[in-house]
């Protein structure tokens, strides 16, 4: 597969066309921002963790029956994936509050959410992601009434297989957020799954060993990464 023009350049990862109209090559950059964009750094090695991170999540997620873009590794940084007509919506599950929904609710931070609460964002840095719903989704043309049915199911189902994953690893998946796109008619996970898009506590400790790291100036932020792929099992 022949790498060609770059198509876009996201806050960590770039985009290039292939010799496939079909398919893409997603690189995974170092770069790491917070609040928007606001806040940017480059840490050394978050690229490779975070393409062999995805790569591990999404194969698991394929074989239980949730479709993907993913198709394969192609480097320490780079992957091959399906070319997805994008929904700009953010797809989010909270099965611990915590973030925004604290600040939203007024709720204390790590209440269990049962049953877990799903929400809608815009994604639209500009504006600041905001929360959105079904109605907003419909009139403004964003996704069918059967896409936005299928991006809750197709989110859920993610949610029924990696809980269990990360409580094997003795990690809590507190909540996280997923992009959906088209492709042939059929709706796909999209984007990626690592520690920059959800948060895991350690489930004794809490200790976070996500992207909080990075917004709290806690530290630590790739090794924290790298602790969760060694107890999933991912080879770095």
């Amino acid at each position: 597969m022949e790498k060609q023009a770059e198509l876009y350049a996201g806050k960590a990862k770039t985009a290039y066309t292939t010799d496939d109209p079909d398919r893409l090559i997603l690189e995974f950059r170092d770069d790491t921002s917070a609040f928007d964009g606001e806040k940017v750094e480059q840490l050394s090695r978050k690229g490779m963790v975070n393409n062999r991170f995805n790569a591990f999540i999404m194969t698991e997620l394929q074989a239980a029956g949730v479709p993907t873009h993913f198709e394969q590794i192609l480097s320490d940084r780079e992957s091959v994936v399906k070319r997805l007509d994008m929904m700009p919506v953010e797809c989010v599950i909270r099965n611990i509050s915590a973030g925004s929904l604290c600040r939203r609710l007024g709720v204390a931070e790590d209440e269990t959410l049962e049953p877990p609460v799903f929400e809608f964002f815009l994604k639209n840095d500009a504006l600041h992601d905001p929360m959105i719903n079904d109605s907003h989704i419909i009139t403004f043309g964003w996704a069918s009434e059967s896409e936005i049915s299928r991006m809750k199911e197709l989110t859920v189902k993610v949610n029924d297989v990696l809980k269990p994953l990360f409580e094997k690893a003795g990690l809590l998946l507190v909540d996280y957020k997923l992009e959906f796109g088209r492709f042939n008619g059929e709706i796909l996970l999209g984007d990626e799954f690592s520690p920059d898009g959800c948060r895991l506590w350690d489930a004794a400790t809490r200790e976070k060993f996500d992207k909080d790291r990075f917004r709290q100036g806690l530290g630590s932020v790739v090794e924290s990464y790298e602790a969760v792929a060694r107890r999933l099992g991912i080879a770095l």
